[in-house]
């Protein structure tokens, strides 16, 4: 099944392609601002490394690949889910000529947050990875700026991790963050994302199988992972949001999370966007609003 069809987001796609004024924060690699199927009107650079200085980096290609989930533009083979909507570049991986995986530091994870929030995102997209044992001090910086968000009314969506193991992180076990895990095709859980209890409770599945989106060299690749996975999660709550501009990031969050039903599995289950928004127009209508 197509990715977007696997959660509904077509028929919300037709909707609402987003609204400027709602801005999803990336917390990622830097972007190929100069891919054809990136436009300039839709991305905004937190930083001046935010544009790729090594766009054979895996920095560079995770990043412009997430890039491409959330804004690409319509018929580039990406699902550009939030066209519409501004996205505001703050890179977290440093540009390393290695093929491995980019890894972020807890100080630049926690300053991308907060550097977002005060940037005005309604929404943060993090693939968050951390390099190296965390201590108490950083702990507690990533724990602040994610309150911080939290407080803000700034919704954060976050990719649960790729080890396959019952394992939750710093940002995955904060009571605000939406976790998301990846499911293939066939509408399974894919084994390669971390679960957890609280994973399972507070988090949803998103595809992660066999997603093409965009890459540096002006083309499309495909890929597989969380890092996948979570965008379209957050995507998803900046259509709404364009959809319900009153709404609070509790009611969005609420409608995202409830859009399925939540038994006590460690995996938890794959949105429905069409029904998130029938949630949320179906409690507006009773308020009046609409």
């Amino acid at each position: 099944m197509d990715p977007l069809d696997l959660v509904g987001l077509p028929a919300l796609m037709e909707l609402t392609r987003g609204r400027a004024e709602v801005v999803i924060g990336l917390l990622d690699g830097p972007v190929e601002l100069n891919h054809p199927a990136l436009s300039e009107k839709t991305i905004r650079a937190a930083r001046p490394h935010s544009i790729c200085r090594k766009t054979g980096s895996s920095a560079c290609r995770h990043g412009t690949f997430v890039a491409g989930i959330l804004t690409a533009c319509e018929d580039s083979g990406a699902p550009g889910i939030a066209s519409g909507c501004t996205v505001l570049v703050y890179p977290i991986f440093p540009e390393a000529d290695s093929a491995a995986e980019p890894m972020a530091t807890p100080e630049a994870l926690a300053a991308a947050i907060v550097g977002c929030v005060d940037s005005g995102a309604w929404v943060l997209n993090l693939s968050a990875d951390l390099s190296g044992a965390v201590t108490e001090t950083q702990r507690r910086s990533i724990m602040e700026a994610l309150q911080y968000a939290a407080q803000r009314g700034v919704i954060v969506v976050a990719a649960a991790g790729n080890m396959g193991g019952l394992a939750g992180s710093i940002v995955t076990s904060h009571p605000w963050v939406i976790p998301v895990i990846g499911y293939g095709r066939d509408g399974r859980p894919m084994a390669q994302s971390n679960l957890s209890r609280s994973i399972g409770v507070r988090g949803l599945g998103a595809p992660g199988e066999a997603v093409r989106s965009l890459v540096p060299d002006g083309t499309t690749a495909v890929f597989d992972g969380t890092s996948v996975a979570a965008p379209f999660v957050a995507g998803a709550a900046a259509l709404l949001w364009s959809v319900f501009p009153a709404a609070t990031a509790a009611e969005i969050k609420h409608g995202l999370l409830s859009s399925v039903g939540r038994g006590r599995n460690l995996a938890p289950p794959l949105f429905q966007a069409m029904t998130a928004y029938q949630m949320l127009l179906d409690a507006y209508t009773k308020k009046g609003v609409l």
